[in-house]
């Protein structure tokens, strides 16, 4: 990569040379200079465009500067690695509501407004609500039906949490208190303070791992979105404080967490998603996980999977009914209480817990998250369930309306 941006670089300062010498005979120095600051700035950022889209494969620099910011379609642009459903579906039942109680919902700074038209503009692809296997309300915009795959962002890293329990549950994981280094022995040779962070660190965003997001191609955020090699970015994670101390949002954990699971169980964790979760909580369709590329073949733990609508609504009653599926115990009681707890006895954040969001405004909700304004927002003292998403959040506080949707239901 470096020998392609100094060949960019020789051959814009020559091309600005060139133009300078050209004009400076009649427009004088000034002029000279301008023009060739213009054509070197053009050549660099074209040489810039062509060496990015020649390394789309092999670059997340260059895939961050070709597809720029995160999309809802990105899951197109991915390879996809299927999770099956089950055979046994849980059936789920048109129900009603009065007339008028969701016609209108409280936006934050904006008091009441007309839902439909609150989902029209803020381009809202599904929206669902659930009260137990009752469906109140299910909608569908920007061109989605029932049957469209919607993409979740970091919704994923609830599943994958999910996927920790399970693991712990049947073995394959001793406990969250392991240290990651029992699974990923290697990280010892890049740092020995690897040691001292566990899998509990990593799923309540408290590892103190270095993080920077700063919305650049070659900044964290972007990296641990675009890498072509998951795997070998989370193994260059680097140690910048003891672990416990501090919450920090880190993408670098969920891919630990990723390659603890995949050892840990012996199979690829899209297989083990299929038979451990999607299968047996349920599910009517088959979802998918977006790969980091062909290549590589790794799940991108933190922000790629995809299913209909109405099966993130199952996914979340799931947890509204303390893991149960219809009569099968899918997930451990006491690991949905556990991973959804405002509690800060093991961890520093009491709006945070095993990559679930804690409603903190109300007491017992919580929510999977995604970037835009993807949610499953949880109510289990109703057995409410709501489902947003979308191609752009636009609002700012999404819990809020999804809270207020709850409340009005509840």
């Amino acid at each position: 990569m470096l020998a392609w941006l100094l060949l960019v670089a020789v051959v814009a300062v020559a091309l600005g040379w060139g133009a300078a010498r050209l004009v400076r005979r009649r427009r004088g120095r000034v002029a000279a200079g301008l023009i060739a600051v213009l054509v070197g700035t053009l050549a660099l950022g074209g040489g810039s465009q062509l060496w990015a889209r020649a390394s789309l494969d092999s670059s997340g620099i260059a895939r961050a500067l070709v597809w720029m910011d995160a999309d809802v379609d990105d899951r197109l642009r991915f390879p996809a690695l299927p999770v099956p459903a089950g055979d046994d579906v849980l059936p789920l039942r048109e129900g009603s509501l009065p007339g008028g109680v969701l016609d209108r919902v409280t936006v934050p700074g904006s008091g009441e407004e007309d839902l439909d038209a609150l989902l029209q503009r803020t381009e809202t692809t599904a929206f669902v609500v659930l009260r137990g296997d009752e469906v109140l309300l299910e909608t569908y915009g920007e061109g989605q039906s029932r049957e469209s795959l919607q993409t979740s962002f970091s919704v994923a890293k609830s599943v994958l949490s999910t996927l920790v329990g399970l693991a712990v549950e049947r073995g394959h994981i001793g406990s969250l208190d392991d240290p990651v280094t029992a699974y990923v022995p290697e990280l010892l040779d890049r740092d020995p303070r690897f040691a001292e962070v566990t899998l509990r660190h990593l799923v309540t965003m408290s590892s103190g791992l270095s993080y920077e997001e700063q919305g650049l191609p070659w900044s964290d955020d972007a990296l641990t979105y675009y890498a072509p090699d998951l795997r070998a970015l989370a193994l260059a994670a680097e140690v910048e404080e003891p672990p416990g101390r501090t919450w920090l949002y880190n993408n670098y954990n969920p891919l630990l967490v990723g390659m603890v699971l995949e050892r840990a169980v012996g199979e690829p964790v899209e297989r083990f998603a299929a038979e451990a979760l999607w299968g047996p909580m349920g599910a009517e369709a088959d979802a998918s996980w977006s790969a980091d590329s062909a290549a590589s073949g790794f799940p991108k733990m933190e922000s790629g999977f995809n299913a209909r609508a109405l099966d993130y609504a199952r996914f979340g009653l799931l947890f509204a009914r303390e893991g149960r599926a219809g009569d099968r115990q899918v997930v451990p009681a006491d690991w949905v209480a556990e991973a959804t707890a405002r509690d800060t006895s093991g961890d520093p954040a009491e709006h945070y817990q095993y990559w679930w969001w804690v409603d903190t405004e109300r007491e017992g909700r919580f929510s999977a998250r995604g970037n835009k304004g993807q949610f499953v927002y949880v109510d289990p003292a109703t057995d409410v369930v709501v489902v947003r998403t979308g191609r752009e959040a636009v609002l700012e506080d999404w819990t809020a309306v999804l809270r207020d949707v709850a409340d009005r239901v509840g």
